[in-house]
């Protein structure tokens, strides 16, 4: 995608969106991002699993948006494929703020009431027909293999022990045992946006799904800076021990994924993103210590 052709394809879907300003923001793990005017944003897949991606966005985002406390990118279009690009691609709006991989939360417990705030609105109940994820939502042991081939390869001895332990425990809490609540499934730094040292906005609902909420109750550690996580989980007011157990294998996981990304970023390999590393560091870092 370059803008010539997303004018092209403005012109042929959006008439009335054609002559607004556009210029390239960022590539996502699934797709390239182009600002739209002042308020809106162009989404372009660029990988194999983006566009079903994008269309469940724009079945179910559109639903939750209204009860979120936090601004999100509201699926606006839907734009079919054409002669000109062979994929869906969509117009959704403009969530301002900078990325937290980028930009630091240093208003730790503002941020930890604002993502409680978010989280409990979003924790609600799912509808017998709310998509799942292999991979999120789930109970640990689906995806342990992940896990424990990671930490021997991307952490030093020492670190690896201590994260296993936290891993174990998780592992070895009670199940989930509530209904299948919406979930984000994504949330990592480079998923939300900050702007005056606090949470602006929360990105990407590609794995969108339902299941267990400490898939998402992670953030205490993956999204919020030290000493965080006890106001968090005050805010958000029914996570019991289990549950926050569980989220802090979920934190493992996640910060394991973002070390992964990292090192291929700094080793210039493709889908690496180097900015990922150090936020995937301090995930653990901050898991590890309130774990001890």
């Amino acid at each position: 995608m370059d803008e010539r052709l997303l004018r092209t394809l403005l012109g042929e879907q959006h008439p009335d969106l054609a002559d607004l300003p556009v210029r390239a923001a960022a590539r996502g793990w699934d797709n390239q991002l182009w600002r739209l005017g002042d308020t809106l944003a162009v989404r372009v897949p660029c990988t194999e699993r983006a566009p079903d991606l994008l269309r469940k966005e724009y079945r179910w985002v559109p639903e939750l948006a209204p009860r979120l406390p936090l601004p999100v990118p509201v699926p606006l279009r839907l734009s079919e494929p054409s002669a000109s690009f062979p994929h869906p691609w969509a117009v959704t709006a403009w969530v301002g703020g900078e990325p937290a991989d980028r930009a630091a939360v240093t208003r730790g417990d503002h941020a930890a009431e604002a993502l409680a705030g978010f989280l409990r609105a979003l924790h609600r109940p799912a509808p017998e027909e709310a998509p799942d994820n292999p991979e999120r939502g789930v109970g640990l042991t689906v995806v342990a293999d992940g896990v424990e081939q990671g930490l021997p390869v991307l952490l030093p001895p020492a670190v690896a022990s201590a994260a296993r332990a936290v891993w174990d425990d998780a592992v070895s809490a009670p199940a989930w045992a509530g209904p299948r609540t919406w979930l984000h499934g994504d949330l990592h730094p480079a998923n939300v946006t900050v702007a005056g040292g606090t949470l602006a906005g929360v990105l990407d609902f590609g794995e969108l799904c339902a299941g267990d909420p400490a898939t998402d109750l992670a953030a205490a550690w993956t999204l919020l800076p030290a000493g965080a996580s006890g106001r968090f989980f005050q805010a958000y007011g029914c996570a019991d021990d289990a549950t926050i157990r569980r989220a802090r294998g979920w934190a493992v996981r996640t910060a394991l994924g973002l070390i992964g990304i990292g090192r291929a970023g700094d080793q210039g390999l493709p889908g690496g993103k180097p900015t990922w590393g150090p936020a995937g560091r301090s995930a653990l870092d901050r898991v590890l210590a309130d774990a001890g």
